[in-house]
């Protein structure tokens, strides 16, 4: 090709660019870069990370990516995974424990190559700020009289930890009759912050995010077979699989990791 027809290729080119009418795909070839305006992350994640997203990192993200709408749905990890089951049109799964991710991995509705363990947490024993109960360790439960709140087991992560650690602490029998079961982890924090449980059982990053509670101490190691792991992946059909991909990369990256440490989580190596 000769200097002229180079000239006038490169001019072609430019005023393509310049009034806009290039396709995505021409934007991802000219800056490498997908093209995500317009776009939509649905997050689902577990209820425990609602401070984090909602006061740093969906911030952060919408300010990196301007044309990039992040819209999360907060329950507990058993809820979300029902709603992903029935249709919930989500991009971005964040569970509190591996159980439900695990349930949509082998029912094929996450994408595996994108399943992550990623964080870490602690599940501690709380009592309201004010309190004058002598409770300094889970053997205390048993002598307990008032209500324990938990989330229920059969839904809430944080639920099945605590049962888990009740049960081989050999203290579940002796305190069943006094649980008061929350549909997630805030709803068991509230309670207890609000007065109408004695004491409960979160984690130490609920904890950690309000006065009204103060930590009595944290689970034994050996009262858990397993570290409370918060897997994140994304949702095999989804429909914003560029955007979502963006917003999984930027979770990973080391100023949205230092946020999720000072919420009080830890990374998971």
């Amino acid at each position: 090709m000769n200097r002229k027809a180079l000239m006038i290729a490169v001019l072609a080119l430019i005023a393509i660019i310049s009034v806009g009418s290039c396709s995505a795909g021409w934007f991802d070839f000219i800056t490498g870069e997908p093209d995500l305006d317009g776009q939509e992350v649905n997050l689902a994640a577990a209820a425990s990370l609602k401070n984090a997203f909602d006061e740093k990192l969906i911030p952060m993200f919408e300010e990196k990516y301007p044309g990039v709408t992040v819209t999360p749905t907060y329950a507990s990890s058993g809820d979300l995974q029902t709603q992903i089951e029935n249709g919930l049109e989500a991009d971005v799964f964040m569970s509190a424990a591996n159980k439900q991710m695990n349930a949509l991995a082998d029912e094929g509705l996450v994408d595996n190559d994108t399943n992550l363990q990623f964080l870490e947490n602690k599940v501690v024993l709380i009592v309201p700020a004010d309190s004058t109960a002598d409770i300094t360790s889970f053997d205390d439960l048993k002598d307990v009289d008032g209500v324990i709140a938990i989330g229920d087991p059969e839904s809430v992560p944080a639920g099945q930890y605590a049962k888990e650690a009740l049960e081989n602490l050999g203290l579940w029998d002796a305190v069943q009759s006094k649980l008061s079961l929350g549909t997630d982890v805030t709803a068991v924090l509230n309670q207890v912050g609000q007065g109408s449980a004695e004491c409960g059982i979160v984690y130490a990053t609920d904890a950690k995010s309000t006065d009204d509670v103060k930590v009595v101490c944290e689970v034994p190691e050996d009262a858990l077979e397993t570290p409370v792991i918060y897997p994140i992946a994304q949702i095999k059909d989804s429909k914003n699989s560029e955007a979502a991909s963006v917003f999984m990369e930027f979770l990973q990256s080391q100023e949205a990791k230092d946020i999720f440490v000072e919420y009080g989580f830890t990374l998971h190596e």
